[in-house]
């Protein structure tokens, strides 16, 4: 990967990069639509990279470069205001924007150049603008010489895609990216954005996660995350609480008696979900990742039934990867498509893959990719 993001910079630009720098995808082991509310998660860094090989300018100009779309994306410093029109630049322009919401002085900054190559797949929920972003911002923080600490950078990445790509997300993909380490997942406190480092333990234990990408692509942009989130703002309101991370499950039965039966049960999904969170740390610290598999079930239950986010090529994965002897499986990120994964063990993985390309063969559905990804180390510079 850093000599295909070098190749690209040469070829895209002519000369050598001053460095690369790579941002890993996440998986989401627990914890879906919880981090926008003030909420916990659960992600690890994995070991998929998007690779920025970047250099700076003498002007202002900015170009940027994928192995993912053809052509050359040109603009200045000037203009990141107006990134979105640029589809996917949109997100390492964001990052240049949002660090200057940051402190950074746009003004008296040099321009820069950027080749960026992924093996994050896009679409599959496994956070591919995050890499990006936080490759991105790895780059620029070191040279602009920023000095911003990693949980700043994350909340860089948020800001560029909150307010420059328009999807409402939270900052659970960006800390992973930035915070993650090898073996272990980061346990976020979305709110006080304190992150611990929590280990996994899988390969002691003959264990793997295994990423089913179901290849129904979904975006972020879209309208149905978008609705999640404002139902789960107007829920919040609702019971008077400045979010759902303030409701315990004891407040439940409260909130069936004050809202709408959707809103509820968008409620119930993120009050719910935060406690299986906590109870899956608890889990992995006192009896390992073998101990997980039912709260990973309980998850993709209430994302299915409560948030209605599932699809049924994702329910298919799950029930044939646990009908296969899977320790436990849900599917991960925002929904409506992407992937679920499944904690297997290591030696049953031929055999679990297999009985997931035969449930999908059986209900006509596209052939899914599957594939096997480990807890790394988050962002940084590589060469």
């Amino acid at each position: 990967m850093i000599g295909k993001a070098a190749t690209a910079f040469e070829a895209g630009f002519g000369g050598t990069p001053t460095g690369c720098w790579a941002g890993p995808g996440r998986v989401n082991l627990i914890g879906e639509h919880t981090d926008y509310n003030d909420g916990f998660v659960l992600p690890f860094a994995i070991d998929r990279h998007t690779v920025a090989a970047v250099a700076l300018r003498a002007d202002r100009r900015i170009r940027l470069t994928t192995d993912f779309a053809p052509g050359i994306v040109e603009t200045d410093l000037d203009s990141l205001a107006d990134a979105a029109r640029f589809g996917w630049a949109a997100y390492p322009l964001g990052v240049a924007w949002a660090l200057g919401e940051f402190g950074a002085d746009l003004a008296a900054l040099p321009g820069f150049d950027v080749a960026l190559v992924s093996d994050v797949p896009v679409g599959a929920g496994l956070s591919s603008s995050a890499a990006i972003e936080s490759a991105v911002a790895t780059a620029l923080d070191e040279l602009w010489g920023l000095g911003l600490d990693r949980r700043t950078l994350a909340r860089v990445g948020q800001r560029a895609e909150n307010v420059v790509v328009g999807a409402p997300t939270g900052i659970m993909d960006q800390s992973a990216s930035l915070l993650g380490a090898a073996d272990s997942a980061v346990f976020l406190d979305c709110r006080s954005l304190e992150a611990e480092v929590v280990p996994l333990g899988l390969a002691a234990a003959g264990l793997c996660v295994l990423v089913m990408d179901t290849r129904v692509s979904h975006a972020h942009a879209d309208g149905g995350y978008g609705s999640r989130r404002a139902s789960c703002e107007q829920g919040a309101a609702a019971l008077g609480v400045p979010s759902l991370r303030d409701l315990a499950e004891a407040d439940l039965a409260r909130a069936e008696g004050v809202l709408d039966e959707v809103t509820f049960r968008r409620v119930r999904h993120v009050v719910t979900e935060n406690a299986r969170v906590i109870a899956t740390v608890e889990r992995l610290r006192d009896a390992g990742p073998r101990a997980i598999g039912e709260e990973l079930l309980a998850s993709h239950a209430s994302m299915r039934d409560d948030f209605e986010i599932s699809t049924p090529e994702l329910d298919a994965a799950v029930e044939a990867a646990m009908g296969a002897g899977a320790i436990g499986a849900r599917m991960t990120g925002g929904g409506f498509g992407g992937a679920a994964i499944a904690v297997v063990e290591t030696a049953a993985v031929p055999e679990v893959v297999g009985a997931v390309e035969r449930a999908f063969g059986a209900a006509g559905f596209t052939a899914p990719s599957c594939f096997t990804v480990a807890a790394v180390d988050g962002a940084g510079r590589v060469a």
